[in-house]
């Protein structure tokens, strides 16, 4: 009999592992928080830090694996230490540990021994291979422009990823570990799938708020389907049949946080959709939160191979939620309701909950249709889950836990702001609207101003506990409190301890920002963004009086002539340019959807600034020079 040791309440416990063919044993939990490896590392550099890294202390934050193909091994992506580590399966332990670039998002199995894997910050997409019980580095292809999902074309050995930042999907050739052509896909292109025949890719555009399907020879754009009110799309499955794609998602709706809106899912809502890759048509969703007990931040979705099971990670709730795919009612036009259909309520089989803990974020199915590798970012493990018995069978930990007071203190921030079991009836977390501590693609009511419907943009957080006072208005003049009034007002939960707040504060402060990818690679600018630099010091166009400084923001409230009746105060707090290319809403209502815009009309120099008539060269100079902040 196989047996796995599981730490519950502060006891062993003992589970029987006998359907299944994995015998595993708990690992220590890894810990330490970041861990920055150079894009460039060599091969060679790779197998030396290799013995040494997987036995240091630090988190590793995994957010993506891949299986191979016999289950004998699984790699997975570390977000928080930028390395990739190889487990052993069949002995249930860590074999190997290599850095690679900056923040890596996805991770794809190419063959029986080759991966290739996204690195955000690194603006790189990587090629490894597993052999005698090592990773190599084989290839790092630059893309730029923030890469995040993969979808591979083993067929043609090519693959296609998202491009955050430029709104593009990249194409790669990789046979010559070379890219071929960028292609124009929209905003926040965030994750992919490709029908099995290569012939059509899914684009999940998380700005945009609607799925593309491109024609994956000729990268036309086919057609779009509408996600409505959609934002934070998780990863995409496409169907055995390539009929369909599958994905989760949040909905946003613009209406007051009160209670009630909260409780009929009127306010933020969790889904799952599928979208045709045969032709245009409405999409079809479900709903799936559950009265008093919602289901928040949905992120991995994955299909059995025989199709009976459907599993999503909820990464805001810590658990999978398991469904009965042919049966389920999915809904077009007119739906799905505001809650979760009685049906999968009635129907224990047709949907179920299985707690897993931590942060679960990737998921990959088993060959044997009822077993479910996950990658949990905050428990720093790989789960095994048996989707039949409802439970988590194996737990393989990725490395040695930290001591350091400040690395402790900063992921427990991190744990609380991931956290949607915070607000009322678990319904949202804070990154539901900080994407990735970030922004996001709509403007949003959070009640922090204490009035109801002035909704504003999400703004970034990196140097956020730099950039006082806070809000849109200014108004709040201690970050304590403000946090507190998150939890309080804007999820409508419990007040945090100060031990809480004090590690959301450490958190936050943990976050720095990326530089950007419309830089060169040695850290320099353009010549047209030279100009724009120019064009933004000069007292004619005055954008530097108010947005000064290393963070281009004087702390200030100005009025800018945009205010409305609604508002509770007047006039606007300037916020930080740093990362603006990363927004897909500007201004504090988020009226303006483009740099453009904000410079033709509601921004002007000659109102606001220094009374200069930009012509059409200044401008885009100048929109070259805000891009690189």
């Amino acid at each position: 009999m196989n047996v796995v040791a599981g730490r519950i309440g502060g006891r062993i416990r003992m589970m029987d592992f006998r359907r299944h063919s994995i015998g595993i044993q708990v690992l220590s939990l890894s810990v330490v928080l970041l861990a920055c490896f150079p894009a460039d590392c060599s091969a060679a550099e790779s197998a030396k830090h290799s013995s040494s890294i997987k036995e240091q202390a630090r988190y590793r934050g995994p957010v993506d694996l891949a299986i191979a193909e016999d289950e004998t091994w699984a790699v997975t992506v570390n977000e928080l230490s930028s390395s990739l580590t190889l487990v052993d399966l069949t002995k249930g332990q860590v074999i190997d540990e290599v850095p690679c670039g900056l923040r890596p998002v996805s991770i794809a199995r190419l063959s029986d021994r080759d991966l290739l894997v996204s690195c955000r910050d690194a603006g790189v997409v990587q090629k490894f291979r597993v052999a005698d019980h090592q990773l190599d580095r084989l290839a790092s292809i630059p893309v730029g422009f923030h890469p995040s999902g993969l979808a591979i074309d083993r067929t043609r050995q090519r693959a296609f990823v998202g491009l955050m930042a430029s709104g593009e999907v990249a194409e790669l050739d990789l046979r010559s570990d070379r890219l071929i052509r960028r292609l124009a896909a929209g905003r926040w292109p965030r994750y992919l799938a490709l029908a099995p025949d290569g012939k059509r890719l899914a684009i999940g555009l998380s700005g945009d708020s609607c799925v593309a399907v491109m024609d994956a020879v000729s990268g036309e754009i086919l057609y779009e389907e509408p996600i409505s009110g959609g934002i934070n799309m998780g990863h995409m499955r496409a169907s055995a049949s390539g009929e369909y794609v599958y994905f989760p998602w949040m909905i946003y709706r613009t209406n007051p946080i009160d209670v009630g809106n909260i409780r009929r899912g009127w306010v933020l809502a969790s889904r799952v959709a599928r979208v045709r890759l045969d032709g245009p048509a409405y999409r079809e969703a479900i709903s799936l939160d559950v009265p008093r007990l919602a289901v928040a931040d949905p992120h991995g979705l994955v299909i059995t191979p025989n199709e009976h099971r459907m599993a999503v990670t909820s990464s805001g709730t810590h658990e999978l939620l398991v469904y009965r795919l042919g049966d389920l009612p999915f809904i077009g036009t007119g739906g799905p309701g505001d809650l979760i259909d009685n049906r999968l309520l009635r129907d224990k089989d047709l949907f179920y909950r299985i707690e897993l803990g931590g942060r679960p974020m990737g998921v990959e199915p088993s060959r044997d249709n009822r077993t479910v590798f996950v990658a949990n970012h905050l428990t720093d493990a790989i789960q095994i889950v048996d989707l039949e018995g409802r439970q988590v069978v194996g737990t393989i930990s990725l490395g040695a836990t930290a001591t350091d007071p400040q690395a402790v203190l900063v992921h427990r921030g991190m744990e609380i702001f991931h956290d949607a079991r915070r607000s009322l009836d678990q319904w949202y977390s804070c990154h539901s609207c900080h994407l990735d501590a970030g922004s996001n693609a709509k403007a949003m009511d959070t009640w922090n101003d204490g009035s109801a419907l002035t909704t504003k943009t999400v703004l970034p957080l990196a140097g956020v506990t730099s950039t006082g006072p806070w809000t849109w208005h200014g108004w709040q003049k201690d970050l304590d409190d403000s946090i507190q009034n998150s939890f309080v007002s804007t999820m409508q939960g419990k007040r945090g301890t100060q031990e809480d707040v004090n590690a959301v504060r450490a958190y936050l402060a943990s976050l720095k920002p990326v530089p950007s990818p419309f830089r060169d690679a040695d850290g320099g600018i353009s010549e047209a963004a030279m100009r724009g630099k120019k064009q933004f010091e000069s007292s004619e166009v005055g954008c530097a009086d108010c947005h000064s400084g290393p963070l281009f923001t004087d702390g200030q409230v100005h009025d800018v002539g945009l205010g409305s009746e609604s508002d509770k105060y007047s006039g606007y707090n300037t916020p930080s340019l740093i990362g603006v290319y990363q927004k897909v809403r500007l201004l504090h209502d988020g009226r303006a959807k483009s740099l453009e815009k904000v410079l033709d009309r509601w921004h002007r120099p000659q109102d606001i600034g220094g009374g200069a008539e930009l012509t059409p060269r200044q401008r885009s100079d100048l929109i070259e020079y805000l891009k690189s902040l």
